[in-house]
Formats: structure tokens, sequence, C-alpha cells
């Protein structure tokens, strides 16, 4: 009998500790509730004081689903309360430690803190259910909430790229809720695009990135409105485009679109968010925005062509641009809703090789800026007139650069022209003068690679190859000798065609033909007087010549 007694004993602790626990859940689910009840109350009273009706409304409506929740647990709750305290009164009326922490914890509504459901919420529904599910977890970011959210899907956003930059930024202002997106690219996708350009596909390669991106944007928030600009922008549209938006997202990937940009933004008082990243470095800042500095006050005049760099000539590792974009989404999202510090006035720079971030201090608008001082020079009427290619010498569009003509043409062939001598077995020598980690991208056979950079210094390697190449007896058949194919590696041959002893030619190739102008105009300095150019190089190879070629 006694065994019987404890055995009841335990089960009845048992049964206790369950009961316990269900009601622990219960009353955390109502903590919840409550309290989230509290802080749109606290929202709702502020908005109130500050005569903003409409907001007000809205929070409301955001309460109405809180209530239904609340309400619907509230007899399930008051109900289980009411049983497990009949059953456990007794005993807890026994133990005043017991009776003393729950009244600690639980008020007479049996919610903790005293929180009670009743008389607390407010009907309405003007965001809407699927309005507040979607942007849910950014409603309940006190410093956003409704106020930055509704601010923020009333907003509309121009974006002038869509490559590695533009990406993310669409995607994450289109996921955000803000109301209008502009999309601004001349360009169609391409496979090279896709290791950084992550809003577009291989079904879209070949169609228009606005196309692409506009549809990647509506897939994930088709409450949103997208309105594209395939023709890209340029000096006689951009100041109609940018003024119907709020905010200017600047991604693009040149100097004369990053002028024409900050120009316009400055002719239609809009602020300017402004990245760039190249090979593992990237920058941000905010334009034109609080009184603060524009484009063209921190560069007033674009640096020289043969100094600038670009993602197609100098390489991207993908994630960099996704960061600063990101980033750049970020203050775009900032600048729309009114909520937080941006970057204006400052800079941000990445350096991703090392996992560094800096932040500098830039100097205010210059009094004396072309576009932004005392006496600006152009406005929202003129601005058309403006030659932006010929400021910068260089163009709108994200192609390479142009090609340059440094050399008379009798010292130049075309890549078919080349691809004839070659077959002809004409005696040569075919020198290549890109970066070796270029070289060892792709490169033509028989080819000796000696770096522009390096090659005044290693000129004697070259007088090598010409020397073995016109020592070699004459004979109808293809010979071959060593050469070097990397004059940074010791390893590697090279093959040369002779057949006769005339005086070889040095054919020179590069990337896209201004290089190898560069090299000949040396060379022929240097007394190597059958130096001659490839005009338009690889790139001109893989059009004319060789559609397989694998060119980068």
């Amino acid at each position: 009998m006694g065994e019987m007694d404890e055995e009841d004993v335990i089960m009845r602790r048992i049964a206790k500790l369950k009961q316990e626990s269900v009601r622990e859940e219960m009353v955390l689910r109502f903590a919840r509730i409550m309290k989230e009840t509290r802080e749109f109350k606290e929202q709702l009273a502020f908005l109130e004081r500050g005569q903003e009706a409409e907001n007000a409304e809205s929070l409301a409506g955001g309460k109405s689903e809180l209530v239904c929740e609340a309400q619907s647990l509230e007899p399930e709750g008051q109900q289980f309360t009411k049983k497990t305290q009949q059953n456990e009164g007794d005993k807890k009326s026994h133990d005043p430690e017991v009776k003393k922490q729950e009244g600690r914890r639980l008020g007479s509504c049996g919610m903790e803190n005293g929180s009670c459901a009743a008389g607390v919420f407010a009907s309405g529904h003007s965001m809407g259910a699927d309005f507040i599910r979607r942007y849910s977890r950014q409603l309940l970011v006190p410093s956003f909430g409704v106020s930055g959210q509704k601010k923020l899907s009333k907003s509309a956003v121009l974006i002038v790229g869509m490559g590695g930059l533009g990406s993310p930024i669409a995607s994450y202002l289109a996921a955000s809720g803000v109301g209008q997106l502009g999309l601004v690219d001349s360009d169609v996708v391409e496979l090279s695009n896709l290791h950084r350009q992550i809003i577009h596909t291989e079904a879209f390669i070949g169609q228009p990135k606005v196309a692409s991106a506009a549809s990647a944007c509506l897939a994930l928030n088709s409450s949103i409105q997208v309105k594209e600009y395939g023709r890209g922008l340029n000096a006689a549209n951009a100041v109609e485009i940018i003024s119907q938006y709020d905010v200017v997202v600047d991604a693009t990937d040149n100097i004369p679109s990053r002028y024409l940009i900050s120009d316009a933004c400055v002719a239609t008082a809009k602020p300017l968010v402004s990245g760039a990243a190249l090979g593992l470095e990237g920058q941000l800042s905010v334009y034109n925005h609080k009184n603060g500095p524009c484009y063209r006050c921190l560069f007033p005049v674009p640096p020289p062509p043969g100094t600038r760099q670009r993602c197609s000539d100098n390489g991207v590792l993908g994630v960099v641009p996704g960061i600063i974009g990101t980033l750049q989404a970020l203050e775009a999202i900032k600048l729309a809703s009114g909520v937080g510090d941006t970057l204006n006035s400052r800079m941000l720079l990445l350096d991703a090789f090392s996992t560094r971030i800096h932040m500098v201090k830039l100097r205010g608008r210059s009094p004396d800026c072309f576009a932004c001082g005392d006496a600006p020079q152009i406005f929202a009427a003129n601005l058309h007139e403006f030659d932006y290619e010929g400021f910068t010498q260089s163009t709108l569009s994200e192609e390479g650069p142009k090609a340059q003509e440094l050399i008379p043409v009798n010292d130049r062939l075309s890549s078919a022209e080349l691809k004839k001598h070659l077959e002809s077995g004409k005696r040569h020598v075919l020198l290549d003068v890109r970066d070796s980690h270029e070289y060892a991208i792709s490169s033509l056979p028989s080819s000796l690679n000696i770096p522009l950079s390096l090659l005044k210094e290693r000129l004697s390697i070259l007088q090598s190859a010409v020397d073995s190449v016109v020592s070699v007896p004459e004979n109808p058949q293809e010979k071959e000798h060593r050469g070097l194919q990397d004059v940074g590696s010791s390893e590697g041959v090279c093959s040369f065609s002779v057949p006769s002893r005339e005086t070889p030619s040095i054919y020179v190739v590069c990337r896209r033909g201004n290089d190898s102008q560069k090299a000949v105009q040396l060379l022929r300095s240097e007394g190597f007087s059958s130096a001659v150019d490839v005009v338009g190089g690889l790139d001109s190879w893989a059009k004319d010549v060789d559609e397989k070629f694998p060119f980068y």
C-alpha cells in the first residue's frame, strides 16, 4: 500500500509539471502578443500626436491582426488557467514562496507584467494583410517601422547600370518594397556577366539587361512598379529621366557616365548613391545631399585615358561588386525612407583582399565646382549641350576602350592577313605583349610572351628568339626551336615556322590592339625594324579568324 501511495505521488507530480509547462508556453505566447501590441500602441500614439492620421490608421490596421490572435487564444487560455488553478489552488495556498513568485510573474489577467488585451486594439486594415506579412520583419525594426516602410513604398529610385553593382541594388530595393524602380542599361546579357551580375540568368543571354532585371524584380515582388530604359542614359535624356525619381544610384563602369549622372542629379536636386568595384577593391559614397559635395567637387578633372581601369580590362572578383552594390542599396533605402545616417561627405573603402573597411571624410562642396559651385555652368536647361565623351575622352557605353592609332598603317596588318602569313610558312616571331596572367588564360600557338611593362629590359630575349629563327638552315619542312612562352618562367616551348632565310617579321599582338602599337613603337626605336602591329589584337582574331578562340 505504501508503494502505491508513493507511485501515486510521483504520477501527480509529473502531471503537475506537464500542466505548468503547458501553461508556461501559453503565458509566453500571451506575453509576446502583448509586447508587440504595446509597441504598436506606442507608435500609434506618437503618430497621432504628430497629426499623421494616415499612418495612424495604417498602424491600427496592423494591430488588428494581433488582436485576432489574442482574442482567439484568450478564452482557451483563461479556461486552461482556471482549470489548472482549481486543481492546484489548495496546494499553492499552502506554499507562500510559490504564491509570491506567481504574483511577481503574472498580473491580474494572467499575463506577464500585468498586461491585458482588453481595449488595446483598434480596427482598420489600410496597409493590407499581405503588405504587413511581406514587410513584417522591416516593420518590427523600431527605427524603421511603419513610417519608414510607407515612405519607402511611396518612393521612386533610379538605378543606372544593371551589371555587377546594379544586380544586388535592384534585387534588394525590389524586395524591400520601393514603390517604383527605374532600370537603365543599353547592354545585353552575356555569358561573361553571370559570375557577378547575379540578377541575370543563362535564359536571358543575348536579351536586354533591363528586361532581364525587370523580370527578376517583378518575380521577387509583383507589387512594385518597374520601368525600363533600354536606350541608356545620355546628355539628351538624363535630366528628363532623373527628374522623375527621388533617389538615383550610379552603378555604371565608365567615367563619362559618372560625370553625366552627377551633373544631372545636381541640376535636378537629387541625391546620388555612387559605387565602384574593381579587382578586390571597392568604394561607396553619397553625393549632392545635405550640402555635401558632388562628384565633380572631388574630381574636377577626369583621369588620363591611360590610367583608367575597368572590370572588362582589369577584372573583378564577382562578390566584390555584390558587397558594394548591397551597401548602395542600403544607402538608397535610408535616403528614400528618411531613416539613419547616410555616407554623405564620407567615403567607404573596401579592401576585400585583407577584409578591411576604411572610412574617409570628404571635403565639403567646392565653391568653384563647375556643376554645384557658387557660379555653376551646368543647368537642367543646358546639360544636353555638354560633350561628356569629349570631356573624358572615352565613350558612354560599357564597351572597351577606343581603338588607338599610334603608328602608320604600313606598320600594321589585320588578323586575317596575319593568318595568311602564318599559314604561308613565312619566317617570323609572334610576340604577345599581354601580362603573364592574361597570357595564361589563352594565347595563339607558337607565341612568345614578354609583357609590355617588361619589354624594354627583356629585349635580349626577343633578340635571341629572332637569332634562333635566322640561324635555322633553310628547310621546306617546319622546324621547331626552344623559346620562352613566359619570361617569368624558364619552362615552355615556342615553335616558329622557318622555311627561308629572309629577315623574320615580328608580329606583335595584345588583347585589343592598343598595347601592341606601343610595343611596336618601342621595338622600332630600339632597332627592330621588322616589328608589325596586329590591328585589333586577339579580339579581332576571335571575331574575324577563329570564332572558337577563347577570348575573354
